[in-house]
């Protein structure tokens, strides 16, 4: 009987602390907060106009910058996100 919670305990904590470390590997392209600025739609389809998109880009500080390039040269996140990284790049290098 001991065995039995001993091994349903550790496989709880295995569990719990596996969707723990999950839930801390988020992109900084799903941020809504962050990335609301840039888009013209709620549902962030539409990009604004380039003039738009330097100002919102400009207006981010230089690691939230550097956080949305490093997640744009991400293969799976930038075929997503694709027109938004491109003009990230443009503006970014």
């Amino acid at each position: 009987m001991n065995i039995k919670m001993l091994t349903m305990g550790a496989m709880a904590l295995a569990m719990m602390t596996g969707s723990a470390l999950a839930a801390g590997n988020t992109s900084a392209l799903d941020d809504p907060a962050k990335m609301s600025p840039f888009f013209t739609d709620a549902g962030m389809k539409t990009l604004k106009s380039a003039a738009d998109f330097k100002a919102a880009w400009t207006a981010m500080k230089p690691d939230e910058q550097k956080a949305v390039l490093k997640d744009c040269g991400d293969a799976t996140l930038n075929k997503s996100h694709a027109d938004f990284c491109a003009m990230a790049k443009m503006m970014g290098g």
